[in-house]
């Protein structure tokens, strides 16, 4: 049994983290600004994590042997939070992103980085995923766009904030630490908030053409349940750094659109848009899907996307009825 602290934790795949830790025989405590009560047999603090005061006095003497922190957005809510749990957690995991790879919101400072936010680089034939060790967010600068609060930010301003948490907790680390670089994730149903799924499902039922590129590169996925679990695990393990969480089996728009097609029946039109050009989620015209290699090598083992996909989308359709 471990002590764990969840801070976020009430909604979508940190719902389910939080119940499968406490089934598992967990104590689970989540720390959120009171948005959700949590389940049965989960403590609960309330605090403003950006509030660093607040949040030690909602603290008081806790000490976890495990932190999970799901909502990091920032390299000033890093900052708050290495602080903060120095001393009083064995190991502290972040949730962080797939973005991070993104080449098109990757400094020019960097070798071998992206042309900066909205610029497509040229296309490769069969392009590796990402792994790890591709990106090592210490090496950055720090960009004033990063400390913004958190909200509905451009991607590039996201993908950057995380990027810049993730370096805060590896410099100088305070305690033992994993930031998880997380593909998509899909499933859900009515609890997929980000509503990228039910936005194919949407466009492809209503015969309304969905945007891609010409020639889009493959993406990585993974499920919500999927997702849960495998943080579970992390918050179990002891190795440190970045892994990244990806069900086996990246897939372009066009085979996600091809599935959407087979389970509503309806067959997907397209609209192509130029390099660059804002296009429907999941369609991207440069390459960053994730290697899981490092994650499947420590011992965990994931699905396959083309296992789980079709009864994401039929949930996704149950939900637009």
């Amino acid at each position: 049994m471990k002590r764990i602290l969840v801070i976020g934790g009430s909604r979508y795949f940190g719902k389910t983290l939080v119940t499968r830790a406490r089934d598992a025989g967990d104590e689970v405590t989540v720390l959120n600004r009171g948005s959700g009560t949590p389940p049965t047999g989960v403590g609960r603090l309330v605090a403003d994590r950006d509030d660093e005061e607040a949040l030690r006095a909602a603290l008081g003497g806790r000490e976890f042997d495990v932190v999970v922190d799901q909502v990091c957005y920032t390299p000033l809510q890093a900052a708050v939070a290495r602080r903060v749990f120095a001393g009083r957690t064995g190991r502290y995991v972040m949730t962080s992103t797939m973005e991070v790879y993104d080449p098109a919101t990757l400094p020019d400072v960097l070798p071998g980085a992206g042309a900066g936010a909205g610029t497509a680089p040229v296309p490769v034939a069969d392009p590796a995923p990402v792994a790890e060790a591709s990106l090592d967010p210490v090496r950055l600068p720090l960009p004033g766009a990063a400390g913004r609060a958190p909200g509905p930010w451009p991607a590039y301003v996201y993908a950057e904030g995380k990027r810049q948490a993730e370096a805060v907790f590896l410099r100088e680390p305070a305690f033992p630490y994993a930031g998880v670089r997380a593909a998509h994730v899909l499933g859900g149903g009515p609890a997929e908030f980000t509503g990228r799924l039910a936005h194919y499902v949407e466009r492809i039922g209503s015969g309304t053409p969905v945007a891609v590129h010409e020639a889009p590169y493959a993406t990585s996925f993974i499920h919500h349940h999927e997702m849960a679990a495998f943080l579970h695990w992390t918050a179990e393990q002891t190795f440190t750094g970045p892994v990244n969480a990806a069900s086996h089996g990246a897939l372009d728009v066009i085979a996600l659109c091809e599935t959407v097609a087979a389970r509503t029946g309806r067959r997907p039109r397209y609209r192509v848009v130029g390099p660059g050009a804002h296009a429907s989620p999941f369609s991207f015209d440069r390459p960053y899907a994730l290697d899981n290699g490092r994650a499947s090598a420590l011992g965990f083992r994931f699905g396959r996307v083309a296992d789980w996909l079709p009864g994401a989308v039929d949930e996704s359709v149950r939900a637009a009825a």
